[in-house]
């Protein structure tokens, strides 16, 4: 996962009371998983992981039915990602039927946990990791079941087997058993995370105001000028064997053309893997929106926690008490210092951030924290 280490700060206290998980004791060996006892010592850990955890155990226990189990395997064979709540809708198994309870109670816990209210998504998901393994051969042996750690930096993964008992996995070598992944669909929740965030801040008078909306209306039948991403990289990327992919996403800030403070949501889907150049052509920067010919863009990384309504409130919060003095103001220092400070562990990991973007900018540029390096383009937006 992307992680952006220079505005990192420790992140206590945020287990749910429910679903708080306990510090497993034991030393994992380099190859295999070693079986642990539990203690009274609570794990440091997140809303999210504490879910995803609590669902992982309960996916485990589920797997002792022999017919759930043959309809696991044959999905997480065929399936990057398989959506958990959907595939028990296809089994009757009293196991699977009481694991589904608690699944449909845990994809609420995880859609307030993210502040996307009661029409999210299902988001949780499973997949398949360790030791590659044919369908029947899955089918008829035991995998563990695990989720990711709250912390990028662990150095063991809980895992259960379908009798609930917990074991320790090296985190930086991929077990050499199958072990089924629970997690977030990351994208999934970004696309309904951002869309909170864009309706959020539009009611507060920030985003697409109604005055940008007519302006857009009115250039509509001449075009617009943009700046497109004609390739990116990134630096200090950690996918370790239980970790996703990366959900990207960039907050473009500038004033509309209202007088008032704007941002502008971008998400960026395709930035994975460290040190790997993309091309993605992507518009950045709809000039067509902005008073000034300058804007902003902070690149983020939602590893988790994101709470998008919280996002969204706490943007509001400060770039309300920014006013259009006659002259373009830089407002990354603003988006950053209105992150509360918990939010940069194993949540949204602030990336790098790129000032004084011009329409007339063109060419490679570093971000301020040279973790990002992207060239741009002017391209213009032509009427049918």
């Amino acid at each position: 996962m992307l992680a952006g280490r220079q505005l990192r700060a420790t992140l206590t206290g945020l287990a749910l009371g429910a679903l708080t998980l306990t510090t497993l004791q034991g030393t994992a060996t380099a190859a295999t998983d070693t079986p642990v006892a539990t203690s009274a010592h609570t794990a440091r850990t997140s809303p999210v992981a504490s879910i995803e955890a609590a669902t992982a155990r309960a996916l485990a226990r589920s797997l002792a039915e022999p017919a759930w189990q043959r309809q696991m395997a044959e999905a997480a064979v065929a399936n990057k990602d398989v959506d958990l709540l959907a595939l028990t809708a296809k089994s009757g198994a009293k196991r699977v039927k009481d694991f589904r309870t608690t699944l449909a109670e845990a994809e609420a816990d995880v859609a307030e946990a993210k502040g996307l209210g009661k029409g999210a998504p299902s988001l949780l998901r499973v997949s398949l990791a360790g030791q590659k393994v044919t369908e029947s051969a899955l089918a008829t042996t035991a995998p563990l079941v695990a989720s990711a750690p709250a912390d990028d930096d662990a150095k063991t993964i809980v895992a259960y087997d379908s009798a609930g008992k917990a074991h320790e996995l090296d985190a930086a070598k991929t077990p050499d058993r199958p072990v089924y992944l629970v997690g977030v669909d990351g994208q999934k929740a970004l696309a309904a995370g951002l869309k909170v965030v864009d309706e959020e801040l539009a009611a507060k008078g920030i985003g697409t105001p109604a005055t940008d909306e007519a302006h857009a209306l009115s250039t509509a039948d001449s075009g617009f000028w943009t700046t497109r991403i004609q390739s990116i990289s990134v630096g200090d990327v950690q996918e370790p064997w239980f970790k996703g992919d990366a959900e990207i996403f960039t907050l473009v800030t500038g004033f509309g053309t209202d007088g008032k403070v704007r941002v502008d949501t971008v998400t960026m889907p395709y930035l994975d893997d460290e040190n790997t150049t993309y091309y993605p052509n992507q518009i950045l920067v709809n000039w067509s929106n902005y008073k000034y010919n300058l804007a902003d863009a902070v690149i983020m990384e939602d590893d988790g926690d994101t709470n998008y309504s919280s996002l969204a409130k706490a943007l509001a919060a400060v770039l309300l008490t920014i006013t259009d003095q006659g002259a373009y103001i830089p407002l990354v220092d603003a988006i950053i210092d209105a992150m509360p400070t918990s939010w940069w562990t194993d949540d949204p990991d602030y990336v790098d951030s790129f000032y004084t973007l011009a329409r007339e900018t063109t060419g490679t540029r570093a971000g301020a924290a040279a973790n990002a390096r992207m060239t741009v383009d002017r391209y213009y937006v032509s009427a049918l």
